[in-house]
């Protein structure tokens, strides 16, 4: 009878180990999951309207869809995480793409040995989305406006805002593009407000802009754009518009190939004056050229329809024009000083600047929109890929 009864009490407890297992491996969804939206880990897609979905840590996950955080909800990625859009199909032809909406949440939890990954089945520019966040911060397009490649609603009054947390995350294959008016970056920020950590973000090989931002007071550190291929070469590395008065320290930008500027600054094209005016400020950059431009556009920034900016410790190298500055309001702010790119070093570069008021003639303006420093260090280690950037990113 003992025997018997130690028999079965064996079977029961291997019962259980075996069903605990199961599920510990189940990978269409985590028991720390509090969202009702159901997770398939080959098949993600949908809104997540409540709670918290988490991504774990070494797992692939399938975009096959939109995936939208929705006010209330929260997506939390963890380190080593990695979500791979898949091509559309005739039965499955959804744009891929992830965005969080106002009041939703996203935190991507990576590291510098770790990273997350957001990249896609074909290793081809204009593969898939990208990563969209809209905020409730002023913009200037208006209260609050719809963003052009999700539909979702940006902007608003607040601005502290808190769309969430991005550390070490690598977005690569970027910038499906609807139409030629109509396309994703790799990371779009609409509105995003100051209490939205970005750091350490790696742009990788997108048919349209590494990151952009649309108005907003967000601050984004620790930033890398690298664009190589030469079958789609991308656009801007960095961009911004509609009255963004956030900043960044630490960006490195790189390309290979003819894609076009290093920096698109614009205020707003509509109404060169409309508030609040784009002034963000930005220390510590390096711009990097091949030295073409299949649009003829090889300049390390364009500042133009009124934006200000303050931007110190530049070093830029291998570019035809270092400065495009364009229309009156954006000159009138290089003469008063509140336009102003300081300690640069050129390496390389054609032309240091070029002015054109709004008539499209040129000018020469009372002082130039940059001074030089020889000593200058870019984001770190002059042309050379920072330590901070190294171990995470890919490409070089």
């Amino acid at each position: 009878m003992k025997k018997l009864v130690k028999n079965l009490l064996g079977i029961a407890l291997l019962s259980m180990a075996i069903f605990t297992t199961s599920c510990s491996n189940d990978s269409s969804s985590s028991n720390d999951n509090t969202s009702s939206f159901v997770l398939v880990q080959n098949d993600l897609k949908g809104n997540i309207n409540d709670g918290e979905v988490i991504l774990q840590s070494g797992l692939t996950y399938k975009l096959t869809g939109k995936l939208i955080v929705n006010s209330g909800a929260t997506l939390t990625i963890k380190e080593g995480a990695i979500i791979e859009a898949t091509d559309p199909t005739e039965a499955s032809p959804a744009i891929r793409y992830i965005a969080v909406a106002q009041g939703g949440q996203i935190f991507v939890e990576g590291t510098s040995t770790n990273p997350v990954v957001m990249t896609a089945d074909t290793h081809n520019p204009g593969a898939w989305g990208g990563l969209v966040i809209c905020g409730k911060a002023p913009i200037n397009k208006g209260a609050t406006a719809s963003a052009e490649v999700s539909d979702l609603t940006y902007g608003g009054t607040i601005a502290n805002d808190d769309s969430g947390s991005i550390e070490y995350l690598r977005i690569e294959y970027s910038g499906y593009a609807y139409n030629s008016e109509k396309e994703f970056n790799g990371l779009s920020l609409f509105g995003v407000g100051s209490n939205t950590t970005i750091d350490y973000v790696q742009l990788f090989d997108g048919s349209d802009d590494g990151i952009e931002f649309f108005g907003g007071t967000v601050t984004a550190n620790h930033m890398v754009v690298l664009n190589t291929s030469t079958v789609t070469v991308g656009d801007d590395m960095f961009d911004w518009t509609e009255g963004w008065t956030g900043g960044g320290n630490y960006w490195y930008g790189k390309r290979t190939n003819g894609g076009n500027r290093g920096i698109e600054a614009d205020n707003n094209s509509n109404n060169h004056l409309a508030t609040p005016i784009a002034n963000p400020t930005i220390n510590n950059l390096t711009l990097i050229s091949s030295g073409t431009s299949s649009g003829n556009e090889d300049q390390a920034f364009k500042l133009r329809v009124g934006t200000k900016a303050n931007i110190n410790n530049v070093v830029l190298a291998g570019w035809t024009k270092g400065f495009d500055v364009q229309h009156d309001e954006t000159i009138s702010y290089v003469e008063d000083g509140t336009l102003t790119v300081t300690n640069v070093l050129f390496n390389n570069v054609g032309t240091f600047a070029s002015y054109k008021d709004t008539a499209g003639n040129s000018v020469t303006p009372s002082q130039e929109v940059y001074t030089t420093s020889a000593s200058a260090t870019g984001a770190g280690n002059g042309e050379t890929l920072p330590t901070w950037a190294q171990g995470w990113t890919t490409g070089f």
